[in-house]
């Protein structure tokens, strides 16, 4: 199952218990950056996206590698992140998918995620950062603001 995710509506409401009702633009998705969320448990993956999404990405869905290097072998000019599990179905993992990004898309930040498993040394290429399950959407944003060129980020990211 491949996913572009795509709000259809101009403007998100964020509420907070005690605080006001707060309208917020969403990106662009012609001016926005992409990410590619891969994870293969259906509810991770969603949490993710809306995590990336409400942080002003544009967010491209797969639930294993192979999915993924078809959606970056199509997308890769417009993807600046891959935020990325590691244990997956099939002949390949995250890790490998991250080494692999690296190699061949150096443009892209890359952000791996697990509650199994910690990198070994060489598991992770220069630059991407790991991220232990569970995690909070300000922990995910955190990893962002360090893994990506802070000229990257989209709006709500800077703030």
């Amino acid at each position: 199952m491949l996913r572009w995710r795509k709000r259809n509506l101009c403007y998100a409401a964020t509420y907070r218990p005690g605080r006001p009702l707060v309208s917020m633009p969403l990106p662009d998705p012609a001016d926005a950056p992409h990410v590619l969320v891969v994870d293969d448990d259906a509810l991770i993956l969603m949490d993710v996206s809306d995590i990336l999404e409400d942080a002003g990405f544009v967010v491209l869905e797969a639930m294993d590698v192979a999915q993924a290097t078809r959606v970056l072998d199509e997308h890769h000019g417009k993807v600046q992140l891959l935020f990325t599990d590691v244990q997956m179905p099939g002949p390949d993992n995250g890790f490998d998918l991250a080494r692999r990004t690296a190699v061949t898309w150096p443009h892209i930040a890359i952000v791996v995620a697990s509650g199994n498993v910690r990198p070994e040394p060489g598991d992770l290429p220069d630059g991407a950062t790991f991220i232990g399950k569970p995690f909070s959407p300000s922990l995910v944003r955190h990893h962002v603001r360090e893994t990506m060129p802070s000229e990257k980020h989209p709006g709500p990211l800077r703030r």
